[in-house]
C-alpha cells in the first residue's frame, strides 16, 4: 500500500515536473546525436534524481525509526496529515514559510554546478545532473519524505522514495525523447488532482495516528520507547 502510494504520487507528480523540470529534461546534453544518445541519457539522469531520493529517504527512514522509538510516531503522524491537508486548503498559510529564499546560497551553489554539468557533455555528468536535480526545493518531494518518515524504517525509507523517483520516469523520459509531448490541457487536468491526491494521503496519515487497529489503513502501533529497550538489556 505504501510502495503503491509512492508510484502514484511520483506518476501524479511529474506532471507536475514538467513545468518545473521539464526545460532541464529537454536540455540535456548527448539528447540529439541518436536515439540511444537520448534514452540512456534520460535514463541517467533520472537515476541520478532517484538516486538522491533514495538517500534522502533512507535519512527521513532513519529519522522515522527514531520517533518510533521514542514513542511519538502517532503524533507526528497525526501532525503530517494535519499540515498536508491544510497546504491544499489553505496554501496561503506556507507562502511566507519559503525554504527556498532560506537555503538561497544552496540552491545557487547547484545552479552553479548545474552549469558546469551541462558545458562538460559527458553520460556521468547526467548522472550528477540528475543528483543535484533532486536536491532542489520541491512540494511532492517533502510530501514523499513524509511518507518516508512515517514507515519508521530506513531501508523502508530508502525504497519508498526510489520508487517515487521511478515514478516519474515515463513522463520525464517521454520528454526527453518526444519534447513537450504534455499538452497544457492535459497537464492543467492532472494537476488538478494533485492536491486530491495530497488530501488523501493525509487523511491516510491520520487514520495511521489514529491507531484504530485496521489492517493497512490505520494498523495499531506497538507502543515502543528508548527506555523500554534499554530496560530489556
Amino acid at each position: 500500500m505504501d510502495y503503491l502510494q509512492a508510484l502514484l504520487l511520483g506518476l501524479l507528480g511529474s506532471f507536475h515536473c514538467v513545468g518545473m523540470c521539464g526545460p532541464i529534461v529537454i536540455a540535456l546534453p548527448l539528447k540529439n546525436k541518436s536515439w540511444f544518445s537520448r534514452i540512456s541519457s534520460s535514463l541517467l539522469y533520472n537515476s541520478g534524481r532517484s538516486f538522491t531520493y533514495g538517500t534522502m529517504g533512507l535519512l527521513f527512514g532513519l529519522l522515522g525509526r527514531g520517533l518510533y522509538l521514542g514513542g511519538i510516531q502517532q503524533w507526528v503522524s497525526l501532525f503530517l496529515g494535519g499540515i498536508m491537508i491544510l497546504s491544499v486548503f489553505f496554501p496561503a498559510l506556507f507562502r511566507k514559510i519559503s525554504l527556498q529564499s532560506k537555503a538561497g546560497n544552496l540552491i545557487a551553489r547547484i545552479k552553479s554546478l548545474f552549469g558546469k554539468m551541462f558545458s562538460i557533455q559527458k553520460y556521468y555528468s547526467l548522472f550528477i545532473i540528475g543528483l543535484l536535480n533532486g536536491l532542489l526545493p520541491c512540494g511532492l518531494v517533502y510530501v514523499a519524505l513524509a511518507g518516508a518518515v512515517m514507515l519508521g524504517n530506513a531501508q523502508e525509507g530508502a525504497l519508498y522514495m526510489i520508487l517515487f523517483g521511478l515514478g516519474t520516469m515515463p513522463v520525464m523520459l517521454a520528454l526527453a525523447l518526444a519534447g513537450n509531448v504534455v499538452s497544457l490541457k492535459f497537464r492543467n487536468k492532472i494537476r488538478r488532482l494533485i492536491p486530491v491526491f495530497i488530501v488523501v494521503i493525509g487523511l491516510l496519515f491520520i487514520l495511521r495516528g489514529l491507531n484504530l487497529g485496521i489492517p493497512y489503513l490505520s494498523p495499531q502501533i506497538e507502543k515502543h520507547s528508548l527506555k523500554a529497550k534499554c530496560c530489556q538489556h
